[in-house]
């Protein structure tokens, strides 16, 4: 019997080469979109999830308490993690990490290259499934000059892992190092991206401020013990800090917690110390995407299927006469169903093997098909028979209910219901892709939005240089003799990069503030020009030399005169960690941070060491390149021993929107499958009226209608579907779209001419797909029409 379905099935696909063609086609793309999805999201929620020991590695984070809000972060003290092993016996390993990239100046002989890497804790590889290819983990990292690289660097300073234990690295050119352990090179489902690591204790060393508990910019993270009661230590931490803090006053509050390493890379984002998303909720949309698209992929079959059911109804009705029991029938469609989706898959799988490489420029990722794993052919197992059994379920139900005697006396016609459960069917398939149509609209005018908006500052022509070196050393040389260059405008440094300043504080005091308020400030060091280097206009002063008191003086942000209230600020008192300064200045705002936050109030200070700061060159407009070149050429004479690197500010922030910008190309892709998808339901549709009607379109023809009349007929009751799913899909897509863009705290309008123009182009592409099978079926000779029937 399963032979003889087969073959029925087979015969039908032949026999309906078109119509098998577009019901393979659609579910083809269907699957491949939603197979690429799925691989996607595997590949996230993959991510720092590989450790052995991951469901005992947990961040230590922090709340803290600033003006009846509450700020969640990771940056802790850089003691911490020590601390936390001695006080917690639950507490196995602890190992702090390095909040930064430290972007070091390794030398080996003639081989001088920039690495990257970070500082961490004597038990990071205990903690960590790291593979070490030399080396112990208990070895790796246990004197301050000891370090840790990887197989990348290893081959590259000494050909191999082995060749390269024990040997001595020049760093920066100021210290050497013993190299006690190779890494593997860390893969691509890891947050934590590094080249080197170094010892902490040679980080604190280096960095004095990191031994005060009052000082946060280090991340700690912890390896519970198995048996662990991890509710009872997340109460003996929330406390914790405040023995540490007794010199930050009564009012200050910092609350320590725990969260799964695991869950950091998809649960980032906290919102008044609650846990309110991150990535996680772009793996939800698109995993709901996903849903769609094999959603409208099974509609569409259903609504071909459907067109093609009057053909298929006498072999029901002998099947039915000859005694066969409407389950047999159920399960031979369905097969049919099956089989299609097979056939599908094989074409999906192509495609998705051809289009991956695309896929991982777009999204940044290296995801590949693991055909060796059990779940690789779970998903594909999944996928197909849920496709199938969904696609074919209402195409098997519907044909296995009619009347034998009905459909063998000629007599079958098709009731209210069944053209109803089609007619939406199409509607729901069109309010998808309407939700996705807008979706596009609106991620793409966010994306532009925050690409040309007015930062405050211009971050046209800007450079940044590292001052590694004799640049940071000698930088008023350098500054001097830099400004002699052709194409150079204007150089200073500041401690980050003006896309992301990152250090604040509440140790902030003038007169007749609040005592009972703390006030978290924004606040970055600077050299002199820094704001003709950035063009940030300024009410009152730029910091001078020609003032030998600013080096305890202040410029202060809108924002931050805004929370302390002096309506004459000039000259006024102000006091940052018990150093007394005046305001000299008052800077327009200016968007140091992403635009999904608000300009925080922001404190400049001046500080006269360019050591470990960002240099920073502005030059003359259309003369970056010739500026570049012959600062290349300077920096190699002026500092041989450090490799030349920059980065361009305008790409810098560029980067803080990789995500909204991949987000956007995605829907634009899905969109527009989406649309094509659901025209290839409507096309069935189409095709199965026009076949209903052939007589009626031969009686109007014979009796004068025109061609235009029969298309707008035929046309009319398709629009009026397209026009319902727009006015359900409009409300739909406004609120979602308006939660989307809640996230932000600078964003862009939604208008209504949106929502018109994604209506427009739906009714359009629909129209257009209704109108191939109406004016075919206009054209159609009525006496042919008539004999039909």
């Amino acid at each position: 019997m399963l032979r003889n379905y087969l073959k029925i099935a087979w015969r039908n696909i032949i026999r309906n080469k078109a119509f098998s063609a577009i019901n393979i086609l659609g579910l083809a793309l269907g699957m491949a979109c939603s197979l690429l999805i799925f691989l996607w999201i595997q590949d996230e929620l993959r991510v720092d999830n590989y450790h052995a020991n991951g469901p005992q590695l947990y961040n230590v984070m922090e709340h803290q308490f600033y003006d009846g809000k509450i700020v969640t972060h990771g940056a802790t003290p850089g003691l911490l993690a020590d601390e936390l092993k001695k006080q917690f016996p639950e507490v196995q390993y602890a190992a702090g990490i390095t909040g930064w990239d430290a972007r070091l100046t390794f030398t080996v002989g003639d081989k001088v290259n920039k690495e990257s890497g970070r500082w961490v804790g004597a038990d990071w590889f205990k903690m960590f499934s790291i593979p070490l290819l030399a080396g112990t983990p208990q070895t790796a990292l246990a004197e301050p000059n000891n370090l840790a690289i990887s197989r990348k660097v290893a081959e590259t300073y000494y050909g191999s892992p082995q060749a390269a234990i024990g040997k001595s690295m020049r760093i920066d050119n100021e210290k050497d190092y013993r190299v006690s352990a190779v890494f593997d090179d860390m893969p691509e489902q890891s947050t934590d991206k590094y080249d080197f690591l170094l010892n902490w204790q040679d980080c604190l060393s280096r960095n004095s401020w990191m031994k005060e508990w009052d000082s946060n910019g280090p991340r700690t993270r912890v390896m519970l013990r198995p048996d662990a009661n991890v509710a009872s230590l997340q109460a003996k931490l929330k406390p914790f800090m405040k023995k540490y803090n007794t010199g930050l006053g009564p009012k200050f509050n910092i609350e320590l917690f725990l969260q799964p390493y695991g869950d950091a890379y998809l649960y980032s984002s906290f919102e008044n110390g609650q846990q309110s998303g991150g990535r996680i909720e772009y793996v939800r949309l698109f995993g709901i995407v996903a849903v769609f698209l094999l959603l409208i992929a099974c509609i569409n079959f259903m609504n071909l299927a459907t067109a093609r059911s009057a053909r298929r109804a006498r072999e029901v009705g002998v099947r039915k006469v000859v005694g066969a029991m409407r389950s047999l029938l159920v399960g031979q469609f369905v097969g049919e169903a099956l089989m299609l989706t097979v056939l599908a898959l094989v074409i999906a799988l192509a495609a998705v093997f051809l289009i991956l490489p695309g896929f991982n420029t777009l999204t940044g990722k290296h995801i590949s098909p693991q055909p060796t794993q059990a779940s690789f052919w779970l998903i594909l197992l999944g996928m197909t028979l849920i496709t199938g059994v969904v696609a074919g379920s209402y195409p098997a139900l519907f044909l296995s209910s009619l009347n034998p005697v009905r459909v063998l006396k000629g007599s079958l016609k098709f009731g209210s219901g069944a053209r109803l459960f089609r007619q939406g069917l199409v509607v729901f398939q069109f309010v998808l892709s309407m939700l996705l149509i807008v979706g596009t609209m609106v991620v793409y005018r966010q994306v532009n939005y925050v690409q040309t908006k007015n930062l405050g500052y211009d971050r046209e022509n800007l450079i940044l240089l590292s001052s590694d070196g004799e640049v940071g050393a000698k930088y008023e040389t350098f500054k001097s003799e830099v400004l002699q260059l052709p194409g150079v405008q204007t150089v200073s440094f500041m401690d980050e990069s003006p896309t992301g300043l990152g250090n604040n504080t509440g140790g902030v005091e003038w007169p007749g503030k609040d005592p009972n308020v703390d006030i978290l400030f924004t606040h970055v060091g600077v050299g002199y020009d820094f704001l003709k280097a950035l063009k940030i206009k300024v009410e009152g002063r730029d910091f001078s030399k020609e003032f030998g008191t600013d080096s305890s003086n202040y410029l202060i942000n809108k924002a931050a005169l805004q929370r302390i209230g002096y309506k004459n600020p000039i000259g006024q008192p102000l006091t940052m960690w018990g150093k007394p300064g005046k305001i000299v200045g008052v800077v327009d705002d200016f968007h140091f941070q992403s635009l999904h936050e608000s300009i925080q109030p922001l404190i400049v200070r001046l500080t006269p060491n360019a050591m470990g700061k960002s240099i920073i060159i502005r030059t003359q407009p259309g003369q970056t390149k010739q500026a570049l070149a012959t600062l290349e050429t300077f920096c190699k004479t002026f500092n041989p021993k450090v490799p030349f690197a920059y980065k361009f500010v305008d790409e810098e922030y560029q980067k803080l929107y990789k995500s909204e910008t991949v987000v956007g190309s995605l829907t634009n892709y899905f969109a527009f499958l989406a649309i094509f998808i659901s025209c290839l339901g409507l096309f069935g549709l189409s095709a199965f009226t026009a076949e209903q009607r052939t007589k009626e379109i031969g009686v109007r023809k014979a009796l004068g209608a025109s061609v235009r009349s029969i298309v707008g007929l035929l046309s009319q009751d398709f629009l009026k579907l397209v026009v319902l799913a727009i006015v359900i899909a409009s409300p739909l897509a406004w609120y979602a779209m308006s939660q989307w863009l809640e996230g932000y705290a600078y964003k862009t309008e939604l208008s209504w001419w949106m929502f018109a123009l994604a209506g427009s182009i739906a009714i359009v592409i629909a129209f257009a797909t209704v109108s191939f099978q109406s004016i075919k079926a206009a054209l159609m000779n009525p006496i042919r029409s008539l004999r039909s029937e």
